[in-house]
């Protein structure tokens, strides 16, 4: 029990509030059956099942009847007993969950528990004097809860809160087990604290990238096709060429060739990669063909081994760089869809490069010099690497080659520290055949994600006799390396969106100019100045200035309007003065303007942006 006398830290208020708003549910829904309630980042959330869902409209009734708890200081009541009185008493109390719970406790301890909700305070195991297991219990007012704790004292401890979201969440993870609703609430110490969350909360929900693409029209999910499966709208399309045409500019640099490999193969290829051993839960269930197994790619790693053996190598030919934007797909658990974040069919800027092992911490520097490369054109500067490392006790999970591990995590280790990039280490998160470099970003709503990485794989060439003659005549096998620095574009863009809030810079923005005749007898040359944009030669996947006219019927202002909302960088306004003058007056996005400009002025500005991928912020003293 905390000490009274003491300010409570924000964690266990955050816990403890987590607490009260179950027995505030319990008093409005007496037969709410509850999961886990675990804190967050800037708060907490209570996982519960009740006869009718809870809507938004409900926060604020729960939100009431948690003020009144905390107004009558109920304390936080610490009890211990034997894990089978426990789980009677939930058994008595209809709380299904908590009983799951009680079971996963006594039969797998604590960490069990930790690892399958996410959650360690969700219950601990101890034994009592006589060797009896014991689990700890706390009561605030009627709710009993199954809990570790600490907490703070008393109820009117728990700071300043307000319950912000709703989501759904199946039990333990699991698409399987009953769904329930998840309640999100902030809890700040300070009342302004709050305010400030909440503030910020609002301007992030402006940058979420699902409202961004619905106005933008970016890509859109049909229920008859299959959730976590986008169908790309053209918008969307037009991001993914020049993301892909950048990707072909940089590494034909690089030295990489392009391939293209086919979306399904049989099983044996996947028996001979590792994926249906150690991967086969996240892969789709198999096709019958010709009385034979084919699965859809969750990789493209196995087709490029395959490209690789397509012929023989030798020591001269190495590195061998090999690239595609691959489409593969992963069934991921419903539950963790979420937009183009987390999706179950995407395409991704993968590669492999197959080297001799003197060879391999070069490359490995070039592939981070990569990503470099493009987080700084991104302006991306809030991001950390990783070094995933394998945990060797869980042998259905890693190669049993410690050697071999070592070794490659050695190389790893010893490229970054040459490059003087900071990393951190991280056990059981490595790849099944080899170590990597994930690098994490955070998007501008605060959410961290791995965007792209980086892997060694020893276990490849020896799988597919991935080999070259050496200088002696000997075959030797190589070293393979992964790669994928932007990605998927389904992440990708979807971190775009956010980091950029909508408005691309132009080389990257759908549609690049918008062009605005002030009325009927304005479109022709509306349409002449459209047609000079096409027809420019322009360094870059479309291979013109992209620009839509519009022809509506809406008043010149609503236009703009328009063109302001779908965050177009550049818009055309054509009135009397530009035709008699044959010129033209661009509004930019952000608020400056271009009057009465030669269209081969623009078309020059427009190609120094799209061309050098840089932004020019305002207008330029000559225009204005």
């Amino acid at each position: 029990m905390t000490d009274s006398s003491q300010s409570p830290d924000l964690e266990t208020m955050r816990h403890s509030c987590a607490h009260v708003m179950a027995a505030a549910i319990q008093t409005l829904w007496p037969k709410a059956q509850f999961g886990v309630g675990p804190t967050t980042e800037n708060g907490f959330y209570y996982d519960v099942l009740v006869d009718s869902n809870i809507t938004e409209d409900d926060l604020a009734r729960i939100e009431t009847a948690m003020r009144k708890i905390r107004k009558k200081k109920h304390r936080f009541v610490r009890s211990t007993v034997p894990t089978d009185d426990a789980i009677a008493l939930m058994q008595t109390q209809d709380q299904p969950f908590k009983v799951d719970l009680l079971e996963l406790l006594k039969n797998k301890g604590s960490t069990a528990i930790e690892k399958a909700l996410d959650d360690d305070k969700a219950a601990a195991v101890e034994t009592d004097a006589s060797g009896q297991p014991t689990v700890t219990l706390y009561q605030t007012g009627d709710f009993t809860d199954l809990c570790r704790g600490p907490h703070v004292a008393h109820s009117g401890e728990i700071g300043q809160f307000k319950l912000h979201k709703l989501a759904g969440a199946y039990w333990r993870g699991d698409e399987k087990n009953p769904q329930l609703q998840r309640i999100y609430g902030l809890c700040f110490a300070e009342k302004a604290q709050l305010e400030a969350e909440i503030e910020r909360l609002e301007q992030l929900k402006l940058r979420d990238h699902r409202r961004l693409a619905k106005i933008l029209k970016i890509y859109h999910f049909e229920d008859e096709i299959g959730r976590g499966l986008p169908l790309w709208l053209p918008a969307g399309m037009t991001i993914r060429q020049e993301l892909e045409y950048l990707a072909q500019r940089y590494e034909r640099e690089d030295g990489y060739v392009n391939v293209a490999t086919p979306h399904i193969a049989k099983a044996s290829l996947y028996h001979k990669s590792g994926h249906l051993p150690y991967y086969k839960e996240d892969m789709y269930n198999p096709i019958e063909l010709d009385n034979e197994d084919y699965y859809l790619r969750p990789m493209n790693c196995p087709h490029h081994h395959m490209v690789y053996r397509s012929e023989p190598r030798s020591y001269r030919d190495l590195p061998v760089r090999i690239s595609e934007w691959g489409q593969v797909y992963r069934y991921e658990k419903s539950g963790a869809l979420n937009g183009l974040m987390r999706v179950r069919g995407f395409c991704m800027n993968d590669a492999h490069i197959y080297c001799r092992y003197d060879q391999v911490k070069e490359e490995f520097q070039k592939v981070i010099a990569l990503h470099a490369r493009y987080y700084q054109l991104f302006d991306i500067e809030d991001f950390k690497m990783i070094l995933a490392l394998p945990d060797h006790d869980k042998a259905n999970k890693y190669s049993d080659d410690k050697e071999n591990w070592e070794k490659t995590a050695t190389t790893i280790r010893e490229a970054m520290d040459e490059m003087g990039f900071p990393y951190e280490e991280e056990e059981g998160e490595a790849a099944f055949y080899g170590p990597k470099i994930d690098f994490i970003i955070k998007s501008a709503l605060g959410t961290e994600y791995t965007i792209s990485t980086c892997q060694l794989d020893f276990m490849a060439p020896c799988r597919f006799s991935l080999d070259y003659r050496g200088e002696s005549g000997e075959q030797e096998p190589v070293l393979v390396i992964h790669r994928a620095p932007l990605g998927t574009h389904e992440r990708f863009i979807a971190f775009l969106l956010e980091h950029y809030g909508g408005n691309f810079p132009t080389w990257l923005a759908p549609c690049q100019v918008k062009i605005i005749p002030i009325s009927d007898r304005h479109c022709e040359y509306a349409r002449r100045v459209h047609d000079a944009l096409f027809a420019t030669n322009v360094q870059c996947a479309t291979g013109g200035i992209r620009s839509e006219t519009d022809l509506s019927n809406e008043r010149m202002q609503k236009k703009i309007r328009n063109a302001q909302i779908e965050k177009v960088p550049y818009m055309v306004v054509i009135g009397d003065q530009e035709v008699e003058s044959d010129t033209i007056t661009v509004r930019l996005r952000d608020g400056s303007a271009l009057n009465s400009i030669p269209v081969s002025a623009f078309i020059d500005r427009l190609k120094t942006e799209i061309e050098q991928r840089t932004t020019i912020e305002t207008a330029s003293s000559e225009g204005e």
